[in-house]
């Protein structure tokens, strides 16, 4: 069953209404996208102590994707479908593991732990499109949407040099982390406390709790 969920933004005194259609985690989700979560539980070893101070990788500006991208699009993008946020949430980050594993030499001893997650990653997003109908990614992105995926989908060259930022790794696994718990609550919610993953708030009360999914 789809619900529909209304957001509603206060600006210049008048309300601003945008429905975001929200459709429930497929169950068979959860396990894939909990054995990233156990990598992404390395990622400050990984991604921090094996680089030097201040590293940083090139990315496309799209790629610096956080739990504030999320709000936005809901709040402006009429009608967004979450399906639609999870299936950007794929293309973002394949192309993100990929860029860093790009980075790391052969012999790094960040590489095979990378390695890994993106063969997690990848066989999440494979689950991810058995668990629905194909026509699903025939259909028509919102024009928001579809402007970020093209941009996303361009060849380096073409790209004017704006569209570029540089980033640490493991500031790039914390962003892949917290939108992934608020894109896919479900598989992560516990069901004696209830979270809002989606809020910043969330990630910053909580880094000092031991179920904080950071490392």
């Amino acid at each position: 069953m789809v619900q529909l969920s209304t957001v509603v933004c206060l600006l210049g005194g008048l309300f601003l209404i945008a429905p975001v259609l929200m459709a429930p985690t497929h169950s068979s989700m959860c396990t894939p996208l909990r054995t990233i979560n156990d990598s992404l539980s390395h990622r400050r070893r990984y991604m921090k102590h094996n680089f030097p101070i201040e590293y940083t990788i090139k990315v496309h500006n799209r790629e610096i994707f956080r739990l504030s991208n999320i709000s936005r699009m809901r709040l402006r993008t009429e009608g967004l479908n979450e399906l639609v946020l999870q299936r950007l949430w794929f293309q973002v980050y394949q192309g993100v593991l990929k860029k860093i594993l790009w980075v790391l030499p052969t012999r790094h001893p960040s590489r095979p732990y990378t390695a890994e997650l993106e063969r997690r990653f990848k066989d999440a997003q494979a689950v991810f499109m058995q668990s629905h109908p194909a026509q699903v990614f025939q259909e028509d992105l919102p024009e928001k949407i579809q402007d970020i995926w093209d941009s996303l989908t361009e060849k380096p060259e073409n790209m004017p040099e704006s569209s570029w930022r540089f980033a640490t790794p493991k500031s790039l696994l914390d962003n892949l982390c917290r939108t992934m718990y608020c894109l896919f609550s479900e598989c992560f919610s516990n069901a004696d406390v209830q979270e809002d993953y989606c809020e910043v708030s969330h990630w910053r009360k909580g880094r000092k709790k031991d179920m904080q999914p950071e490392s």
